[in-house]
């Protein structure tokens, strides 16, 4: 099940950025006290009594300016509105309600979503007889809070979480595959979605961004059920794009978070970018298994060294994703698409894979007893034993003498030997020191 997602907005320079950053636990908004600072939305995960949620941040909503930044900011804004679950809706208590506020309250309630209303700036005990006025607005009781200090977001949380909807369960049976198509936007997602099903399901188009959402496509292949997710293309942070592509990035990571394989599309023409890499990254750390479709092969000059070549320099931009299997295909003409769906189906088995105790401990034995611990400072690391603790990634437990004395590049070479002993192809592993005790 995707996590619920709780918008941040208001109109400028409220404390919105303050605010985002303290629930996000890091400097990630730029804060600075000029209006308009905030421009797009910005994304980030934060928890509050162990349950998680996407924050999003927005910049300071205005009316009545005929400015093209500050319609952008709008559309920004109503589109996180639209995605959000829960809106935090903050206000400054110094100021007390504003035509601008009323402006944004009148958005909130034609959005028929909770929404919280947070009085910020609130840093005196002083203040919080200057929260009756904020009734006026129409929502429940104003939460006072200062974002600079912390103080009142507890209760601010509180009131967020019960707004939480109900964790209703994914609606596929157990044994259903979740397959996620991510990449850059027009490397040829949903034409790979409309030849694997066999049928114009999804909207192509040469346009980059046709793709809005991430619409699920559930069907059978030979016995076994998936579902295939094509999400929109996700954008490199930072620069100015059509704001219905930043819209698409939370849909994005939410399908990721509800795939147990994700799908990185490359295109063959345009050759590998850091933003490919970013979005596989993604991926390797959410511990889905991955799989790496490189498509409109068709379309490059080849000779006998061409998909050797391309490989090597998948090996080496991708090195964080050697376990992943690679695949040349083309969408349009339908070329090697016949093998994506039961590799999804091999790296599926292998996400979740879980490994007897007394197998487990055999091969960790027999790597220890070939290439033993490095010593450090003149003490020896000691393995006494193993367990896999979760599948999907597949995660062991290593119990030792002292986790200090042993480097990652150990962990590496365990890793290796787990891989060599039991496949794991396509999924990323975790492995996890714990000192034994006694």
């Amino acid at each position: 099940m995707s996590l619920p997602v709780v918008a941040i907005v208001g109109r400028p320079n409220v404390g919105k950025s303050t605010l985002f950053n303290r629930l996000a636990g890091e400097r990630i908004s730029i804060v600075e006290d000029k209006p308009g600072i905030t421009r797009d939305r910005i994304y980030s995960k934060s928890e509050w009594n162990g349950q998680p949620f996407h924050l999003i941040d927005t910049g300071g909503l205005e009316f009545g300016k005929q400015d093209e930044v500050v319609e952008h900011i709008r559309h920004q804004a109503e589109l996180a509105i639209e995605e959000a679950d829960v809106i935090l809706f903050v206000v400054d208590g110094r100021e007390g309600v504003t035509a601008t506020d009323e402006e944004v309250a009148r958005m909130l309630h034609r959005s028929n979503k909770p929404v919280v209303l947070v009085v910020n700036k609130m840093d005196h005990i002083k203040h919080h007889e200057d929260l009756y006025e904020f009734y006026r607005l129409g929502f429940d009781e104003p939460i006072g809070v200062s974002s600079l200090h912390g103080t009142g977001t507890g209760d601010m949380l509180d009131a967020v979480v019960r707004h939480f909807p109900e964790d209703v369960g994914e609606e596929y049976d157990e044994d259903t595959i979740r397959v996620a198509l991510i990449g850059r936007p027009n490397v040829g997602k949903s034409s790979l979605v409309n030849k694997i099903l066999g049928e114009e399901r999804v909207i192509v188009s040469p346009v980059a961004g046709t793709t809005r959402d991430a619409v699920d496509t559930p069907f059978d292949y030979q016995g076994q059920k998936y579902v295939l997710v094509d999400t929109a293309g996700m954008r490199k942070r930072g620069k100015v794009y059509e704001s219905t592509e930043k819209y698409s990035v939370l849909r994005a990571l939410k399908a990721i978070e509800r795939a147990d394989v994700a799908i990185v599309v490359l295109d063959a023409e345009r050759g590998i970018a850091e933003q490919d890499k970013r979005v596989a990254g993604i991926a390797h750390e959410s511990g889905r298994g991955v799989i790496i479709a490189v498509n409109k092969w068709d379309a490059v000059e080849k000779d006998d060294k061409t998909m050797n070549r391309f490989v090597q320099e998948i090996r080496d931009q991708f090195s964080f994703l050697d376990y992943a299997p690679i695949v040349f295909i083309s969408a349009k003409t339908g070329q090697r698409v016949q093998r994506v769906l039961p590799l999804v189906k091999e790296v599926a088995e292998q996400h979740a894979m879980r490994v007897p105790t007394s197998v487990l401990n055999e091969v960790l034995r027999d790597a220890v007893m070939v290439t033993p611990p490095p010593s450090s400072k003149g003490r020896k690391g000691s393995i006494q034993y193993g367990t896999q603790v979760s599948v999907k990634p597949p995660v062991f437990v290593l119990f030792v003498n002292d986790p200090d004395l042993i480097h990652f590049s150990y962990l590496r070479y365990l890793e290796n030997q787990l891989r060599e002993a039991f496949g794991f192809k396509g999924t990323p592993l975790r492995i996890l020191l714990r000192k034994k005790k006694g």
